[in-house]
């Protein structure tokens, strides 16, 4: 009888050994499945500096031919027709109007010159009713413009326009624009929600002015600009070393200083400047130098553009979360990283925005606190494991620090194309202004930008290159630009 007990005892706790090596096994399997992705994803990001040096190369390519001409890169490089730059010594009020969304922003500044400098500002925020997205072009402008008088009708005494004068705009519109001129240019076609047929190839800043002549307000659009454009004139304000801008936010674009006599699609005269900024529309850059995964394949052809701004998917903000999605989807249903049921909101497309995703990424807890709240809060997964935590933030890692890697390279390919990629015996500074919430309030990615450019540079070369965070573009670098381009400005010089 005792004997029969103890092989009962025995057979059991075989049974419970089996049970458990077998759950170890299962286990082992799993977590191997999900190392197996996160290391093919590392493998494929990989951004050793030979690309990094390889994808400069080509970015510096792609910029002389897209000035050679027009259609001849997938860089745009747009001629903007600002060909002065703020100089410190603007005097004056300028206002600036910032469109580009479903809010629209107006501004308006008081200049001091070299001593004052920006002496005051103020600025106002109006919701643009969504009827008025897909309704008719009157309507719209004369929504615009009527809180454009409503907010010139409350200038204070602290802001004194030059008698005998006109005020002055600079209007930062953030849609597909043909330029035509520093203060024109033709609506290619409307993104962000608005469907207004009538304006599509119509000049926007003619259609404004009318507008404003309806409403009985004296105000000349003396800039037309874009976000990027407004980054580098508010940038050059700041620091007269600034040559370029770069956003890095939810959207990326760069813009920078060219020679005009160093435009082969340039035929005007050339500027008495000599200079010319360049819209160089860099999101849809692409190369086959580019670390592509089987991520950014899926999400480039589930994308509302398949084949366009291709740089941009994978270094801009829209787009880096969305990528981790994927890396965690595939996880969760290979490797049940989750467990044995996938999270159904971790089906659901750009659900991870990026600024959950630097979170995640920037948590310092021995526990990772954050990445446990974040993807309870996010996907409704009530508990993890410290592993699958870890994890998670090495995914973010690879995926911020590839986008990080490749802002750079972009960066080195502009600095390249000015001949700022060498040494050079008068150690000029050269300073890349850039504006965006990624390089903003990212703080891994902002510093791996950083690091990657001085080590694509060398210790000689990046003791001269500065990144500096340059804020509001689209607002007081328009304002900027509206003095800089004033029709006053020849009268003032003599």
């Amino acid at each position: 009888m005792r004997k029969a007990a103890a092989a009962a005892v025995a057979a059991a706790a075989a049974v419970g050994v089996a049970l458990l090596v077998r759950r170890q096994l299962r286990e082992a399997k799993r977590w191997g499945r999900a190392d197996a992705v996160l290391r093919e994803l590392e493998e494929r990001c990989a951004a050793p500096p030979a690309r990094l040096r390889q994808v400069a190369d080509a970015m510096a390519v792609e910029m002389h031919a897209g000035l050679a001409s027009e259609g001849g890169s997938k860089l745009k490089m747009i001629i903007s027709y600002v060909d002065a730059l703020p100089s410190g010594e603007e005097k004056g009020v300028f206002y600036a109007l910032d469109l580009g969304g479903t809010n629209f922003r107006v501004l308006r500044v008081q200049l001091g010159g070299k001593e004052g400098r920006v002496i005051k500002q103020e600025h106002d925020e109006i919701s643009i009713p969504p009827h008025l997205m897909t309704g008719g072009s009157n309507e719209l402008f004369d929504f615009i413009a009527s809180s454009l008088a409503k907010f010139v009708a409350s200038e204070g005494e602290d802001f004194h326009l030059a008698e005998g004068r006109q005020r002055e705009l600079g209007f930062t519109f953030s849609f597909p624009v043909k330029q035509t001129s520093i203060a024109s240019g033709t609506l290619i076609n409307w993104t962000k929600g608005f469907s207004i047929d009538e304006t599509v190839g119509e000049d926007v800043v003619t259609e404004l002015t009318k507008a404003l002549e309806r409403q009985g307000l004296d105000m000349k659009v003396t800039a037309l600009i874009n976000d990027t454009i407004g980054t580098l004139a508010g940038g050059r304000y700041d620091d007269n070393d600034v040559i370029a801008a770069v956003i890095l936010g939810t959207g990326t674009n760069a813009a920078y200083v060219e020679r005009a006599n160093a435009i082969p699609k340039w035929h005007d005269l050339l500027p008495k400047s000599g200079d010319m900024v360049i819209n160089m529309e860099w999101g849809n850059f692409r190369s086959s130098h580019l670390p592509l995964t089987e991520f950014d394949q899926a999400l480039d052809a589930e994308s509302l553009n398949p084949g366009e701004q291709v740089y941009e998917k994978l270094i801009s903000g829209m787009y880096l979360g969305e990528i981790v999605r994927r890396v965690l989807l595939k996880m969760a249903e290979e490797a049940s990283l989750f467990g044995d049921e996938v999270p159904p909101k971790l089906k659901i497309p750009f659900i991870i925005r990026t600024p959950y995703m630097s979170m995640m990424h920037c948590d310092r807890s021995p526990d990772l606190r954050t990445v446990g709240a974040k993807l309870k809060d996010i996907l409704g997964v009530q508990s993890t494991s410290l592993k699958t935590r870890r994890l998670v933030v090495d995914v973010c890692d690879i995926v911020a620090k590839r986008a990080a890697c490749l802002a750079a390279a972009g960066i080195h390919g502009i600095l390249k194309k000015l001949g700022r990629d060498v040494p050079n015996t008068d150690k000029q500074r050269t300073v890349i202004a850039v504006d965006g919430g990624l390089y903003e309030h990212y703080t891994i990615f902002a510093e791996c930008v950083e690091s990657t450019l001085r080590d694509m540079l060398g210790e000689e070369v990046s003791s001269t290159i500065v990144i500096k965070l340059a804020k509001d573009g689209s607002g007081i670098g328009a304002a900027l630009l509206a003095a800089a381009h004033s029709q006053y400005r020849e009268a003032e010089e003599l």
